[in-house]
């Protein structure tokens, strides 16, 4: 096949491209030429997509996975070029659709979704920043745009937490670090509590099946297939870098008492008063999306131990330090203390 990606050079586009490439495929890539030096060897049409989208119209494609579109004008501009040129407009969205995310478990692709108004949308500039607020209503209006000139030719895939190598903010790093670390962890919450994540590499291969067999429709992607509970999760990480520190799990309360931040500050939570302080609270306060419809296409996770692993590796080679918001050695040892202390009284 030969195929156009839209980005392509940073985290999920990267290996989208890696994906491409194994499986034979020609790929050009569309960006604005940043990171050059990841594909130096692939034909580069270089352009800004807000300005720019003509660039990619009059050849053919065979398809087209979109992997960075934020704004629906920009993405309506890229897929009008675009749509007589090729057989399938793949676009890579989020979870963060859903207007419970946040609050519900077994969330399917018909669910909820947020919305903004004309006027709201019309206020937001092409170019801005993206915020928690508009990031998650501004990809669905993309969506939307993606079905409403593709005609029955848009595949949309709804990711949650996409996780592995090359992951610039470090919302898994973060563990992959720290379960290396032979120090007292700091596990936020319920031991029984549920999280969702799913490789890079996985999101990738089964992109690039899905658009080789030209399916179509909405899908959710989060895995691992089975329901895995933090516990489990940080007592294998532990086992699997043979590290014998003791894990301390915190109440919710008293982290946000000390000011500790879900999700970027402590990754993989999100705490679980969100979901009981709603009207149907879901069962045993387990959030998340139903991937069924993903995997009776195909979808497939490796092991976590796995991308543990690898983005441990990864971490080390790059020589990189994690980002700032995450939880720092000091206080994390400070937490615990008062922890300690205040179970002692």
């Amino acid at each position: 096949m030969n195929i156009l990606v839209i980005g392509g050079t940073k985290f999920v586009g990267r290996h989208i491209v890696e994906a491409a490439l194994l499986h034979g495929h020609r790929v050009t890539l569309f960006n604005r030429g940043t990171n050059r030096e990841v594909f130096p060897e692939l034909e580069l049409i270089q352009g800004d997509r807000v300005k720019d989208a003509n660039k990619i119209g009059g050849r053919k494609w065979d398809a087209v996975i979109d992997t960075c579109g934020y704004h629906p004008k920009t993405v309506r501009k890229t897929v009008k070029a675009i749509k007589d040129y090729t057989d399938i407009y793949t676009f890579i969205s989020t979870a963060s659709v859903y207007k419970n995310f946040a609050c519900e478990d077994m969330i399917d692709e018909d669910a909820e979704v947020l919305t903004l108004t004309d006027e709201e949308i019309d206020g937001i500039s092409e170019t801005a920043e993206r915020t928690p607020e508009t990031y998650g209503p501004l990809k669905y209006y993309c969506e939307q745009v993606v079905y409403d000139e593709m005609e029955g030719r848009g595949l949309v895939i709804r990711p949650g937490l996409i996780v592995g190598p090359h992951d610039p903010t470090d919302r898994f790093t973060y563990w992959a670090n720290r379960l290396a670390e032979d120090r007292e962890i700091l596990a936020p919450g319920r031991p029984e509590r549920k999280i969702q994540f799913i490789d890079a590499r996985d999101l990738a291969e089964w992109t690039i099946q899905m658009v080789e067999r030209q399916v179509v429709g909405t899908y959710n992607a989060a895995g691992p297939a089975l329901k895995l509970m933090m516990a489990t999760f940080l007592e294998k990480g532990k086992m699997l870098f043979n590290n014998p520190a003791d894990i301390t799990w915190v109440s919710e309360s008293f982290l946000k008492k000390n000011h500790v931040g879900p999700w970027m500050e402590l990754p993989l939570w999100i705490p679980e008063t969100y979901a009981l302080s709603e009207e149907r609270p879901p069962a045993n306060g387990d959030i998340g999306l139903d991937n069924f419809k993903a995997m009776k296409e195909g979808l497939r996770f490796r092991p976590y131990e796995e991308t543990l692993k690898d983005t441990h590796d990864w971490f080390r080679q790059e020589n990189r330090a994690l980002s700032d918001v995450c939880l720092n050695a000091t206080k994390e040892q400070t937490v615990l203390k008062k922890w300690m202390q205040a179970a002692s009284v």
